[in-house]
């Protein structure tokens, strides 16, 4: 990166940290547009990181619901040694192993495509200009890594969705999970062997 790019995106980091501990003030001092701001700014990826935890849309909307009821309750204590974004993932993903824990002992778990995890993903096939037939295949793709994800102990889906989906560091990771660092290495290590074998299981392939 050349220094005057990197001058621009430190501006941009530091404004965006400013930005966020300025809605993160208001959002403190009671201010309910600010908390809807911050709901806004983070519904998205909460549902979608949900949805690919649990694999059903229902139960992602109440979980969805209940962060953000706890984000409100909670934000007094959030003390900023992490980002807000990675402070949220944290939450999802506590409530999310909570919320499978009850849900396998009501009923059997059930699977949604991949391709049902957000409109976004939707139009970005329908404006690659992709035809019936690769549109129907990249969806069987979608379906088969779902299950084969939904397949994962808790544990591995969640270092395998916040690394390869989300995006994060491994450090950001362990901020997440409440975990050392080398173990998000580790877990996400086995989480991708695990991953591969179920994809390549005769049965995955069906």
């Amino acid at each position: 990166m050349a220094a005057g790019e990197f001058a621009i995106a430190t501006v941009e980091t530091l404004g965006a940290a400013s930005a966020e501990r300025s809605l993160l003030e208001q959002c403190r001092g009671g201010d309910a547009a600010a908390f809807a701001r911050l709901v806004a700014l983070h519904e998205t990826m909460v549902f979608n990181l949900a949805l690919r935890m649990l694999g059903n849309p229902d139960e992602a909307r109440d979980v969805s619901q209940d962060v953000f009821l706890q984000v409100y309750r909670t934000l007094g204590r959030f003390e900023e040694r992490s980002s807000l974004r990675t402070w949220i993932y944290r939450i999802v993903v506590n409530l999310c192993r909570n919320r499978r824990r009850l849900w396998m002992r009501r009923r059997r778990d059930r699977s949604v495509g991949l391709e049902d995890l957000s409109a976004r993903d939707e139009s970005r096939l329908a404006q690659g200009g992709d035809s019936p037939y690769d549109t129907v295949r990249r969806r069987e793709q979608a379906e088969r890594v779902q299950r084969a994800l939904l397949a994962l102990s808790f544990d591995h889906r969640a270092v395998l969705v916040l690394r390869e989906v989300e995006g994060l560091t491994c450090e950001e990771i362990a901020h997440s999970l409440g975990i050392a660092e080398g173990t998000v290495k580790s877990r996400l290590a086995r989480a991708r062997d695990a991953l591969r074998a179920r994809l390549c299981a005769p049965e995955a392939t069906r």
